[in-house]
């Protein structure tokens, strides 16, 4: 047994996030590690990767009782952990970060950094990573990131590896590549602990699972001795008879209209209308341009030419603040750094975008925002200890319900959903759907910008599929993700592959 965890134990003032939390994880295998945000998954592993100490319990390492103090410690025995979020320095460059607290140096103590770079390429060479000793790290892509951070830990010498939701940013290629990582690790016979959220992956990279359910584990086994029911069971506490699914509205009149969208080369002629009561989801192949048509749309980029009309009426929206004033609302993919202040209370992010309504003579009214944040911290089931806890706090599915409550205290009668489950639970993204749901019988009209094709056929009424920034094709909302590829990968006239 390579690690073994039992009974492990954590509260952070007066919060538990963990009540028994219980894990073995042996060498050469592929431990998934499962559960609803909040549920006590990323705790755990910074225990075993020395950020956390547990206040109870035991951890073996290789069959010996150890207490890792901090992430030096953990990594000199041989543990890493690769987190959803980048700990790499952006200003340095990928050998720079690959090496950096273990440089080696000349004899008057410069570092050498001719070296780093050629071991840095040789690694790089030798798992055939797409990725330069020399590139500075700002300037990768969220892919080439978790790539560093692998390289790091491979580097250490580590016999465990912990992935944190490595998938959760990443293109379709780039998550088959990580697959491919994960599966050679585990063939040299390194222990890998795979955290996530997307259960499609489940089946491509795992051999055992855990699950755990507010801070205890409730299972642990055998990958292919667990369906899919049952794991989504033991997830939730409670039998999930459809994941996804609402019923169709009927619909009133159009609240939204978009003509002849253009941003060369992003965006080119995009037309398309939104009704009131209507989800309308956006499919689509990585870059084909759906976040920069949401980001068009609400005023964050220039367009070179269209329109945006609300209720009928041509809106010349130039900015942010004048969508917001037009009824218009991004929940963008990237919450933590576009939809939330992470160092700010819930309540004042819930109030952010409606500031003249709880200010009176320029001071805001600190009871009124208590009492909204009270409202809609109810209303939408946000799990806090209060208002006051600051939203960088928060579980993803609460973060991205906080940015939802930010635009219903606004009342946005448009709502632009950009991967609105990405990184959340399957508990979080049946709250997310329902809130939807909610604003579509309110009235509101949804544009669903989606990667996930099942999330897309359950929830919209129906389906827009970009491809090379134009709109390929309209779909209803019960086709076929066949349907979908063909309008978002082929150039439809002649049947090949887009390019």
């Amino acid at each position: 047994m390579l690690l073994e965890l039992k009974g492990i134990k954590k509260r952070f003032g007066g919060v538990v996030a963990l009540r028994r939390g219980d894990l073995a994880v042996n060498a050469g295998e592929v431990h998934l590690l499962m559960g609803e945000n909040g549920a006590g998954k990323s705790t755990l592993m910074k225990i075993v990767a020395g950020m956390h100490q547990a206040d109870s319990g035991e951890m073996l390492w290789q069959g010996r009782p150890v207490h890792f103090r901090n992430p030096a410690e953990a990594a000199a025995n041989g543990i890493a952990m690769v987190h959803q979020e980048s700990l790499l320095a952006p200003h340095l460059t990928v050998a720079e970060n690959i090496f950096l607290g273990r440089e080696q140096r000349l004899p008057l103590g410069w570092v050498n950094r001719g070296k780093a770079i050629r071991r840095a390429a040789d690694l790089i060479r030798e798992h055939n990573f797409p990725l330069n000793a020399e590139w500075r790290v700002d300037k990768l892509s969220p892919a080439g990131k978790q790539l560093v951070e692998i390289c790091r830990a491979i580097q250490q010498g580590s016999s465990l590896l912990i992935f944190d939701e490595p998938t959760s940013s990443l293109s379709e290629s780039e998550t088959h590549e990580v697959f491919r990582i994960v599966r050679t690790l585990r063939d040299r016979n390194m222990g890998v602990i795979y955290i996530t959220h997307r259960l499609e992956e489940l089946r491509s990279v795992g051999d055992r699972i855990t699950v755990l359910r507010d801070g205890e584990t409730v299972h642990s086994g055998a990958l292919a001795e667990l369906s899919m029911d049952q794991l989504i069971q033991y997830m939730v506490g409670r039998e999930v008879a459809s994941i996804y699914g609402r019923e169709p509205l009927p619909l009133g009149d159009e609240v939204l209209r978009v003509e002849g969208l253009t941003r060369a080369p992003l965006l080119k002629d995009v037309s398309f209308s939104l009704r009131a009561g209507e989800i309308v989801g956006m499919a689509g192949l990585i870059g084909a341009g759906r976040t920069e048509l949401c980001r068009a749309i609400f005023g964050l980029d220039p367009v070179d030419s269209g329109s945006v009309h609300i209720s009928g009426r041509a809106m010349h929206i130039k900015s942010p603040r004048e969508a917001v004033k037009a009824g218009i609302a991004l929940i963008p993919e990237d919450r933590q750094h576009a939809g939330l202040s992470i160092r700010l209370p819930i309540g004042h992010n819930m109030t952010l975008a409606n500031l003249e309504g709880v200010c009176r003579w320029g001071f805001l009214n600190l009871g009124q925002e208590r009492r909204i944040a009270a409202e809609y911290t109810k209303k939408l089931r946000i799990k806090a200890d209060s208002p006051k806890q600051l939203a960088g706090r928060l579980s993803g599915g609460n973060q991205q319900k906080v940015v939802i409550a930010k635009w219903l205290v606004r009342g946005a009668r448009v709502f632009l959903f950009d991967e609105p489950t990405r990184g959340i639970d399957i508990g979080a993204k049946v709250e997310v759907f329902e809130v939807m749901d909610e604003l579509a019988r309110s009235g509101a009209a949804i544009l669903m910008v989606s990667s996930e094709m099942p999330e897309l056929l359950q929830v919209a009424d129906r389906i827009l599929v970009m491809r090379q920034g134009r709109i390929s094709g309209e779909l209803p909302g019960n086709t076929s993700q066949s349907e979908i590829m063909r309008l978002a990968a082929l150039n439809t006239a002649n049947g090949e592959l887009a390019q």
